[in-house]
């Protein structure tokens, strides 16, 4: 909770997300990069204007999505646009690189003076578009510690979205978060099964009930299940 706090400084931000144009070396990459940078930046303008709290910025066009090791090209470009968008927006910012790859987001966001990553497959394992993502919660929080990055908040998925979870059916989604606050997850984030499908209220409201760490809304957000 402390880190949450000193991250966001109230209770219940709400942190728009920017998705960035695909970056040099993917599929769909098909401009400058300086566009990529300018429409990013853009975006955070709007989002600022709109009196939003907090801003991440993640590559979800960058598909098919590697995991773990998404390359230099992708990770320099992303420093960048983290820096930029910091700057303009003195906001508190935050990162995810898709597919998997946290230790590149604690680096990312290091580097660009950033204050926190979204991290996917912190603890179990699970099935994605891109294949198996194992669990890497004591590799990414030792490596946070090696490059001194331990203000860098790591707030984690749980359940990922998008995602096959039969390998952990056993495993009730309010154990999981039980076992990500055990291995020192800085927030919880709670999705529904794809992007812009809201979260399930009654596994929220025993999710809060479970833990005492924060709690955060990671895809279709509504009025009731951020109440």
């Amino acid at each position: 909770m402390q880190k949450f706090q000193s991250v966001f400084k109230i209770d219940k931000p709400i942190v728009g997300m920017i998705h960035l144009k695909a970056l040099p070396g993917t599929p769909k990459f098909n401009t400058s990069i300086q566009k990529i940078i300018d429409t990013a930046v853009a975006e955070a303008e709007i989002y600022i204007k709109a009196g939003i709290d907090a801003l991440a910025l993640e590559n979800m066009h960058d598909v098919p999505y590697l995991k773990d090791d998404v390359g230099h090209e992708i990770s320099s470009l992303m420093s960048i646009i983290g820096y930029e968008i910091k700057k303009v927006s003195g906001l508190p910012c935050g990162i995810q690189v898709l597919s998997s790859a946290n230790k590149a987001a604690v680096a990312i966001a290091n580097n660009a003076g950033l204050d926190f990553i979204r991290a996917e497959g912190f603890v179990f394992g699970h099935v994605a578009d891109e294949g198996y993502i194992d669990a890497n919660a004591g590799a990414l929080l030792r490596y946070r510690k090696s490059i001194d990055a331990r203000h860098i908040a790591v707030f984690t998925d749980i359940k990922k979205k998008h995602s096959s979870h039969a390998i952990t059916n056993d495993v009730n989604i309010v154990e999981t978060v039980k076992a990500s606050a055990f291995f020192l997850s800085d927030g919880i984030i709670v999705t529904g099964t794809s992007t812009g499908i809201s979260a399930d209220l009654e596994e929220l409201k025993a999710i809060k009930k479970a833990c005492e760490i924060p709690v955060i809304v990671g895809s279709g957000i509504t009025i009731d299940n951020v109440a």
